[in-house]
């Protein structure tokens, strides 16, 4: 297989990827990331009784502002302009850990996966900020992406089986 590293020039340097030319298409992309913890942990956060107030809600808007300032986080990424971005975040009782999905979306030169990290990452890292008074050793991860649209390379979606990427239909 035989792959072109898009951020390093002819010279092999880093550099910013020259979208000038690119097609402006809708582009989509979800990613998930775990906050895995002890069972009274969670509790505290789904009782409403944690004393720094709504984890959730506060991890979510983490998130949402966390997507929109991707490009000041990661030095090779475009600042974009996205019109839509969603944080779910889902108590997994049974597994002693919360589950947030991500979903940013624009119509644009290139995509939005940075973006959809960004955002399941720094929510994840929220909840442990929140949380780390109460519990140091909650566990991070994994958090990868889960499917993108758009663009040049088409679509993608992670074999949710397998945790293995499988291909889907190129444009």
């Amino acid at each position: 297989m035989s792959v072109e590293l898009t951020h390093l020039n002819g010279r092999g340097e880093a550099h910013m990827v020259d979208v000038t030319t690119k097609a402006v298409t809708e582009r989509e992309a979800r990613a998930e990331a775990f906050v895995f913890m002890a069972p009274e942990t969670l509790g505290l956060i789904l009782s409403g009784a944690h004393h720094k107030g709504d984890v959730f809600a506060t991890a979510r808007i983490a998130g949402i502002m966390a997507a929109k300032k991707t490009a000041d986080l990661i030095p090779l990424c475009h600042p974009l302009a996205l019109t839509r971005v969603e944080v779910e975040i889902t108590p997994e009782t049974a597994q002693h850990r919360v589950r947030i999905e991500t979903v940013c979306k624009l119509s644009g030169k290139t995509g939005v996966e940075m973006e959809a990290l960004t955002a399941a990452s720094v929510a994840a890292l929220t909840i442990y900020d929140m949380c780390k008074a109460v519990q140091k050793d909650m566990v991070i991860g994994p958090v990868r992406l889960l499917e993108k649209r758009g663009g040049k390379s088409g679509h993608f979606q992670a074999d949710m089986k397998n945790d293995q990427p499988i291909e889907g239909e190129q444009p």
